[in-house]
């Protein structure tokens, strides 16, 4: 994919919403947090990156998608409309989305990492989960929630119930990785750091964009690189704005 920024114009990137998490009433008062950034970055954004985990649980139905959210539908519907160039990827929170956003808003969703092109900055973008060293057990249960198979079972369960059991689980994981102190950095083990370093062993890209890990990180690598994690809107409101010559992880509403 490539993107040629005109003048004043920047492309912004965020991750991990959680929308739905972990209550009705803590959701809404993010998504109007979400929607004041996204009326101010659409001042001068060419293009918005949202890198996955938008969503604290999505499945798409033949007729029904999740309830909530409209707010924030109907701002990026908006958007899209105005002639903003806008960009889903899936997390492992919301890995089923299928057809709706391209259908309905005109929105291209990525379940894999890309390669982005802007002027002459080269990017490597994805959510992040199941990529790097280690995690071998979501890796395994990444393969059997991908699967058409489970996908079709999980479509046959009625909505009340499967929303509320995929709910029940994505708050139990929440708390596990709490109790593991995962959102602590780990140093030489951070994952997609290391993900990072060994792509760039490969393939020179100047910015590595993931979200996942819920912790703003901005760091080197190699000698021309930078892996910047866009952390989370439950605690830290980050974000990553690149101007078309520098790239800056920056706080909404400090």
């Amino acid at each position: 994919m490539k993107i040629q920024l005109g003048k004043g114009k920047k492309i912004y990137f965020a991750s991990d919403f959680h929308l739905g998490a972990p209550n009705a009433s803590e959701s809404l008062e993010r998504e109007h947090r979400i929607i004041r950034w996204l009326d101010q970055v659409s001042n001068d954004a060419e293009a918005i990156f949202l890198v996955g985990d938008i969503f604290d649980f999505w499945f798409e139905y033949k007729r029904a998608i999740p309830k909530g959210f409209i707010r924030f539908l109907g701002k990026i519907s908006q958007l899209k409309d105005a002639g903003i160039k806008i960009y889903f990827f899936t997390g492992n929170h919301d890995l089923w989305m299928f057809d709706y956003f391209p259908k309905e808003l005109g929105i291209p969703v990525y379940k894999e990492p890309i390669t982005l092109e802007v002027n002459k900055a080269k990017f490597l973008i994805g959510h992040g989960d199941g990529l790097g060293p280690g995690d071998n057990f979501y890796k395994f249960l990444k393969k059997i929630f991908t699967s058409p198979i489970a996908q079709w079972l999980f479509a046959r369960l009625h909505p009340n119930f499967g929303i509320w059991l995929a709910t029940s689980w994505s708050q139990s994981s929440r708390a596990s990785n709490l109790e593991k102190n995962e959102d602590s950095f780990k140093g030489n083990d951070e994952w997609l750091w290391a993900y990072s370093k060994e792509v760039e062993l490969n393939e020179h890209h100047d910015y590595y964009i993931f979200g996942h890990r819920h912790l703003p990180l901005d760091l080197q690598v190699g000698d021309t690189a930078r892996y910047v994690n866009l952390g989370e809107w439950i605690r830290f409101n980050t974000y990553a704005v690149f101007d078309g010559d520098q790239l800056s992880l920056e706080t909404f509403e400090k």
